[in-house]
């Protein structure tokens, strides 16, 4: 029996890449020379993602570079994936999204997602609020987190970025990390981090929200507000944390007085998918942020109201949209599990997609594994992809990709130039 659900969420495919890997990219085995294939039936989708379409061209002059670069005709194999993220060498235009402090998370599933990131060369995040309700050390910890991602990380690749909310701050955990002797070699490779969380996808405007028992609240009375669920005399408490707040110059300046308090470690920003995304963005970029996370409204969560996941945000899609070209490096998370996504996020501007509930169903399914194979199937979907638009490095991509039933226009802005 598997621990975790995710009723509104592609879980079975996502769990049958755990399994198979690549081959979980094509249909069965048993379906061919038994089935004529064609597109999914079915009505229109929703989400403005899932609506869009990648289009190749005809004409393909990138093609022709490489063909004569290569002296044959490239294939899919040819497509270089090593990117860029965030001020990281990583092998994948992905990352692993934030896991803060929910049971979810579990006592492995969080170490096993670490060490398969790690291996994988790809960035990851560890979410708020670890340290004060579990601890600086221990099996739950956020240094097991970060240990079990640099045991595995290959010399060069990855890095490790720490997130902090208002209680995170309070228990001064970026300041621990940065002195920890235990994250020295990631700190003097160039692979530690840190990401002021403004907000997330599944709960815009609020603070992380989970549920403890009464001994837990006992604990955490003092860090975090504190509300009975539906029984006041029961065992279980809503614990809630504080949001925080931000205008532009509050955001301006966290940003600098990051890069001047943690000068070696790289400055990441997250940020809700609020209506003003591009103006939020911009300012963390101009005041040094290496990389600005934005995160879908479709963005999961371990606990959050019904009523903020059901209608509270802007989609992904929006949010791309709205920033149009972005000023640095821009990630995008929310609702990704497979290439097809991935590449329409970054041919809309984006320099890596994360994966959160897809990595954690693919690590409870297997837990040495799970991650890895979800990962392979997708490295054979973004070079298959990308390759058939003619073009050999996501960096390539662009809205020129991309063809939407209601458009992809770019918003002209003074606040956006040129992609970096």
């Amino acid at each position: 029996m598997t621990a975790l659900r995710a009723d509104t969420f592609p879980e079975q495919a996502v769990r049958e890449r755990a399994r198979g890997g690549a081959a979980a990219v094509f249909p069965a085995l048993s379906d061919y020379g038994a089935a004529l294939l064609g597109e999914p039936v079915g009505p229109p989708p929703a989400d403005a993602l899932d609506a869009a379409r990648l289009v190749p061209p005809v004409f393909m002059p990138l093609r022709l570079e490489k063909l004569i670069d290569l002296a044959r005709e490239p294939l899919h194999g040819d497509v270089d994936l090593n990117t860029t993220v965030g001020g990281f060498t990583a092998h994948l235009p992905l990352y692993l999204s934030a896991f803060g402090s929910t049971r979810a998370v579990g006592t492995d599933l969080g170490r096993a997602a670490a060490a398969q990131a790690g291996a994988l060369g790809i960035p990851m995040v560890v979410g708020e609020n670890v340290v004060p309700v579990d601890g600086y050390t221990g099996e739950r910890s956020l240094l097991a987190r970060i240990t079990a991602y640099a045991d595995h990380a290959p010399d060069g690749a990855g890095g490790l970025v720490v997130q902090q909310s208002t209680e995170d701050a309070d228990a001064e955990v970026w300041n621990r990390v940065y002195s920890d002797p235990a994250t020295r070699p990631l700190l003097e490779s160039g692979r530690l981090g840190f990401e002021l969380k403004v907000g997330q996808g599944a709960k815009p405007g609020l603070g992380g929200l989970t549920v403890v028992d009464r001994a837990q609240a006992d604990r955490l009375a003092d860090q975090f507000a504190l509300e009975p669920l539906v029984d006041p005399a029961g065992d279980r408490v809503l614990r809630c944390a504080s949001p925080g707040t931000f205008t532009e110059e509050i955001l301006r300046q966290q940003v600098r007085l990051m890069r001047n308090n943690y000068p070696r470690a790289r400055v990441w920003v997250k940020l809700p998918p609020g209506r003003d995304v591009a103006a939020a963005a911009d300012v963390a970029w101009q005041a040094g942020a290496d990389a600005v996370t934005v995160d879908g409204a479709e963005g999961g969560s371990g606990w959050a109201p019904t009523a903020s996941l059901a209608g509270v945000g802007l989609p992904l899609a929006e949010c791309l949209r709205r920033i149009g070209s972005p000023r640095g490096c821009l990630l995008a998370s929310g609702r990704v599990w497979e290439g097809l996504r991935a590449v329409k996020c970054l041919a809309a501007g984006a320099t890596a997609t994360g994966l959160g509930r897809a990595a954690l169903l693919a690590v409870d399914e297997n837990p040495r594994s799970g991650l890895t194979r979800l990962v392979e199937a997708m490295i054979l979907e973004l070079r298959l992809l990308i390759s058939a638009l003619g073009k050999y490095h996501p960096s390539a991509l662009s809205t020129e990709d991309l063809w939407s039933p209601a458009g992809w226009e770019v918003p002209t802005s003074p606040m956006t130039a040129a992609r970096g």
